[in-house]
């Protein structure tokens, strides 16, 4: 580590110096320095050593402040100001606010501060080059602490330079102590204004204005989820993406499996990055250009500075953990440096939202439509990035200009641009907040969580599209994606007790089809995931038929070719996209699951499905009946969709072999014979997923009344057996699910159907095979899944909100063997 020339002024006793180098403090000292310069000083002693690179730098004290406090008077001032202060009263606040600063402000700095602060800077400048550029930030006493952030409650000020400049930036920090969105926070959050002290950072600059920046937490932020490290990223200096200027990237990163020394990357999202902050030498420290359309269309960052910067997340909240004695996930700041390509960790502190939630009860919302069909929801208004997983409603309120916060009432839901601290006296009147721009980690999302508050960010028109005095309903709980609804759409709320739920014999699993769904779902109980729908994943996010992908040049539609062209504009390899995305969707359900069972259904769509994907109707025939033609495993080794198939296998191998998620299960579907089955599994082993290697488990749908009759034969073949019964139900009555002229027939408790069922549980149990339920049945009738209970079935996978209800049920029966 770089050694820089120490001097200790007025006083050789650490409580009473002026300033403290980063590397004389650590996280004891918080009181001395604050909270952020304690955690980089921290940091710069006992995780510089492990690799992690934090730029170096100074301190002012606690004592500093206060001797600048006391040597002018000016607390008495600033009590007799405050006598009267009414944070609820936007005007008293803000007048109370503008006087404190001014007060400060218009105070120097006595001339032993002065001179520490020159000469601390001075010997930076020796050891970098003259007028060195440095980053000057607000660090209070009381900030950073495992239940209150302080998130941008105080100044930061970049490319800082020469000595006045240092100076100026440090009396700036200091009055900001009293900005009016601090003094509200600290009236919310119970911290007396003069028991606080104010430190400043003086830190030297990353060149990340020449490269880029962004914030990462060790946890996922909306659900809590435990093993899942959340880096955002964009084009320069980071106050864009900490602001919520920018829509950044996004990266997902599965921490298990990182640690164990695999690439698990289990989600990209590209942001719109439309701003990059950058140095203005000639007027100001910084200033803002717009971001080119190449820059825009490309991920910030390569895989390899993902994996670097979710590594270093590990390890800082590891080590934190360590230290206190109890998990602590952590809120972090990374740049890049431009010139020498290098990564470093800027800021670290402790998440404080899902770290201080209870975990022993489930809460989950729920929009009432007339049933649970996506289509009987009407179309939103605006959409963006969830934050949180509640449903609010409320009056739209649409204010573009902090000045006009006092416009707000109580109850409303806030529409602006974006947020930042000065926001904040009337962000916590809000039901809801609704942003233009911004991330999961900007200000608006930061304060949204920590007041409970839902938020939907990054909505680009909200503005436009939301009138003033609108009833909305905002609804997070629709996974990834926040809508806002016209109206107000009933939904309700449950609130389940985890401490006292019953452990079953039967394996509880759940049917997952939408992987930004993952993290939250698997927070109900459960022992895995008895269906993964791929279908789910190439329909929604895929989009495009996978042979159309393969055969890119020789398409004949030119407006599909067109948008396929912009979907994957970022893959030269056309069929690599297909790869990426089923593997990362794949990935994240299994990630969420882990080491659970994650049974992954190959894909079953029917050929007029296939058909309906883009670039499909050139590549699928015309049939009849597709429900009984050409789908499942029939397709998996016939020419016309057999290097489709590879596809799919490459991403299984991917998430299996390297994101080291080796609980995902392969499942075929549809599969008429044993042969057949085998001819499957060697075209799998063609890709390189040979059963038994890696301890590689394939399993088979038994939904056909030969995958009973057979289910002994089909057990020589299979490691494992899961019953569709909605296609052995249609199957075994002869009758088409789709038809509402028979649907009156269609009934899983059919006597002939559970005769079936039974046959298949008895043959797979005599031949020491898995054998499960995926099927519609268990999840509708309580008496469907206390038959299969008394059966001895192994596992029943459900659909999410039936799970709970049907694990006291199977826990019932199974008392009442005993």
């Amino acid at each position: 580590m770089t050694t820089v020339i120490k001097e200790t002024f007025l006083s050789t006793s650490k409580e009473r110096s002026l300033i403290l180098w980063f590397d004389e403090v650590g996280i004891a000292d918080i009181t001395l320095v604050g909270g952020k310069n304690a955690s980089l000083g921290e940091m710069i002693q006992q995780l510089m050593p492990k690799g992690i690179k934090v730029p170096i730098g100074f301190a002012t004290t606690a004592y500093a402040y206060r001797y600048f406090i006391q040597s002018a008077g000016l607390e008495a001032k600033l009590r007799k100001l405050f006598a009267d202060l009414d944070v609820e009263n936007i005007k008293n606040l803000q007048e109370r606010g503008k006087k404190a600063r001014s007060l400060i402000l218009e105070t120097p700095f006595p001339p032993q501060l002065r001179d520490a602060i020159a000469k601390a800077y001075q010997s930076l400048c020796e050891l970098y080059n003259p007028n060195t550029d440095v980053a000057v930030r607000s660090s209070a006493t009381a900030e950073d602490l495992p239940d209150a952030s302080f998130a941008g409650q105080q100044e930061t000020y970049l490319n800082v330079t020469g000595v006045e400049g240092v100076l100026a930036a440090c009396h700036q920090c200091f009055a900001s102590l009293f900005t009016d969105r601090a003094i509200s926070y600290r009236h919310i959050k119970g911290f007396d204004h003069f028991s606080i002290a104010l430190a400043v950072g003086v830190q030297k600059m990353v060149r990340s204005d020449l490269a880029s920046s962004g914030v990462m937490f060790s946890i996922e932020t909306e659900t809590g989820f435990k093993d899942a490290a959340l880096i955002t990223a964009a084009y320069g200096l980071g106050e864009n993406v900490v602001q919520g200027t920018v829509n950044p990237d996004e990266y997902y990163v599965f921490k298990p499996t990182l640690k164990a020394g695999f690439r698990p990357i289990i989600d990209k999202k590209l942001g719109s990055k439309e701003l990059k902050m950058v140095y203005d030498n000639n007027s100001k420290s910084t200033k803002n250009v717009a971001v080119t359309s190449e820059e825009k269309s490309k991920f910030v960052l390569c895989d390899d500075d993902i994996l670097q910067l979710a590594r270093w997340a590990c390890l800082i909240e590891d080590y934190y953990s360590q230290i206190n004695g109890t998990y602590t996930p952590m809120d972090i700041e990374w740049a890049k440096d431009g010139i020498t390509e290098e990564l470093f960790v800027v800021q670290a502190r402790p998440e404080t939202v899902q770290s201080q939630r209870k975990q022993n009860v489930l809460r989950s919302y729920r929009l009432l439509v007339e049933d649970t069909k996506r289509e009987n929801i009407p179309a939103p208004l605006v959409t963006g990035r969830a934050v949180g997983s509640a449903i609010s409603q409320g009056k739209v309120r649409v204010i573009l200009e902090a000045d006009k916060i006092e416009q707000f009432q109580p109850g409303e839901v806030l529409v602006t641009e974006r947020t930042d601290p000065d926001w904040e006296p009337i962000m916590k009147k809000a039901s809801a907040i609704i942003t233009n721009s911004g991330g999961r980690t900007c200000h608006a999302a930061i304060i949204a969580r920590e007041l409970g508050v839902p938020a939907i960010v990054g909505c680009g028109n909200a503005t436009e599209i939301l009138k003033t005095g609108q009833e909305v309903t905002v609804s997070c709980a629709e996974g990834e994606e926040g809508r806002v609804y016209a109206g107000l759409l009933p939904f309700d709320v449950q609130e389940v007790p985890l401490e006292d739920l019953p452990r079953t014999r039967t394996q509880i699993l759940m049917n997952v089809g939408n992987p930004q769904e993952a993290f939250n779902l698997s927070a109900i109980p459960n022992d895995g995931v008895g269906l993964a729908r791929t279908e789910f994943i190439i329909a929604n996010q895929i989009q495009t038929h996978p042979m159309a992908l393969i055969h890119y040049d020789q398409l004949k539609d030119k407006f599909v070719k067109g948008k396929i062209a912009e979907i994957t504009a970022l893959y030269d390899d056309k069929p690599q996209y297909f790869v990426d995305k089923l593997a990362q969707g794949i990935g994240r359900i299994a990630a969420a699951f882990y080491p659970k069972p994650v049974i992954v259904r190959m894909s079953d769509f029917k050929s007029n499905e296939y058909a309906n994907l883009l670039g499909g109707k050139q590549f699928e025939p015309d049939e009849e009946n597709p429900m009984l033609g050409w789908r499942g495993a029939a397709r998996y080794y016939d020419e016309g969709y057999r290097q489709a198939f590879a596809l799919e296998c490459k991403a299984i191998k991917r998430v299996r072999d390297e994101m080291g998620l080796t609980n995902v299960i392969p499942m075929i579907p549809f599969c008429r014979t044993p042969d057949e089955g085998r001819l499957v599994l060697a075209e799998m082993a063609k890709n390189g997923l040979k059963q038994g290697e890696k301890n590689l488990q394939v399993y088979v749908m038994c939904e056909l009344p030969n995958n009973v009759i057979m289910a002994e034969e089909f057990a020589e073949v299979f490691d494992g057996f899961s019953i569709g019964s909605n296609d052995l139900t249609q199957l075994t009555l002869g009758l088409d699910r789709d038809s509402a002229l028979v649907a009156r027939l269609f009934d899983e408790r059919s006597q002939g159907v559970k005769r079936m069922v039974k046959m298949a549980i008895a043959a797979a149990k005599k031949h020491h095979r898995k054998i499960g339920i995926c099927g519609q049945a268990p999840s509708d009738y309580p008496e469907f899944a206390r038959f299969l209970v008394e059966q001895g079935i192994d596992s029943i996978s459900l659909n999410p909100d039936s799970v709970l209800k049907t694990m006291l049920e199977v826990a019932k029966v199974e008392q009442q063997a005993k």
